[in-house]
């Protein structure tokens, strides 16, 4: 199918919003019935029009990526609560602050992962974070310290919510649904490197195993920082033992410390 000859064969739909919007006030065109469907937000949002969300959630940040050559990412998943060292009220708890250097080393991981990508014309190996604060900021503030783009994944939450400013402004992409925003986390992931966190971070961590498990994903490293704490929150070796899962899955993780230990994994990483 030629795209461009349909384009110039059928009136633009911006054309006809704008057209819409200069039509005679009347009870008619006031109704929300004679409102165009793809400009009616009241029609969208409608329950029968959640598979229409879902399908535009996927749909917009695949097509805007794909205009921007991204060709692979990186993907940072971590703690929103982890404070920047540098902060002097860093962290309310003094275990998030002794945490607090898992934030410089997500910051330098990110910015050793984009020199890398800028040596090349593709975009492969672009940062994407959840474009929150915390460890993912220090992601996109690492991409930003070296003259980079980065990725980020927002979503709406309960409470006021903002990307952090250290994003690309035009990968910065907004959610609804939890469930699409994890698929594209995953869907160019060419490694995964995951520190310290809450909730959020243990389900983002144990959906992308259990996808690359079960065969439903393609294996690439992921890199657990911290191996004290993953080892404190989870019995790894008790899940083998106990035969919940095999002995092999274990070989699904690697634990490093630092970010050129974790860069040094990535390059001799083989599947």
């Amino acid at each position: 199918m030629n795209i461009e000859n349909n384009k110039a064969r059928f009136r633009d739909a911006h054309g006809d919003v704008t057209i819409a919007r200069q039509t005679p006030d009347t009870p008619q065109t006031r109704s929300p019935a004679y409102r165009l469907a793809y400009t009616d937000d009241d029609f969208l949002c409608r329950d029968e029009l959640r598979p229409v969300r879902l399908q535009l959630e996927l749909l917009k940040p695949t097509l805007l990526l794909d205009e921007q050559n991204i060709e692979s990412t990186i993907v940072m998943f971590g703690g929103a609560r982890i404070p920047d060292p540098a902060c002097r009220d860093r962290a309310k708890t003094p275990a998030l602050s002794k945490l607090s250097k898992y934030y410089s080393e997500a910051r330098e991981f990110a910015r050793l992962c984009t020199l890398e990508c800028m040596k090349s014309e593709r975009r492969d190996g672009v940062i994407v974070t959840g474009g929150g604060p915390g460890v993912m900021e220090a992601g996109n503030r690492g991409a930003a310290d070296a003259g980079g783009v980065s990725i980020a994944l927002n979503i709406v939450l309960p409470h006021e919510q903002a990307p952090n400013s250290y994003a690309t402004p035009e990968l910065c992409f907004n959610f609804h649904y939890f469930a699409i925003r994890k698929m594209h986390f995953l869907l160019r992931a060419k490694a995964l490197a995951v520190f310290p966190g809450g909730f959020g971070t243990f389900d983002e961590l144990f959906e992308t195993l259990t996808l690359i498990q079960t065969e439903r994903m393609d294996r690439i490293p992921i890199l657990l920082f911290g191996k004290d704490f993953w080892h404190t929150m989870i019995n790894w070796q008790a899940l083998a033992d106990a035969g919940t899962i095999s002995r092999g899955d274990l070989d699904l993780v690697q634990f490093v410390e630092t970010a050129d230990e974790a860069v040094t994994a990535l390059r001799d990483w083989s599947a």
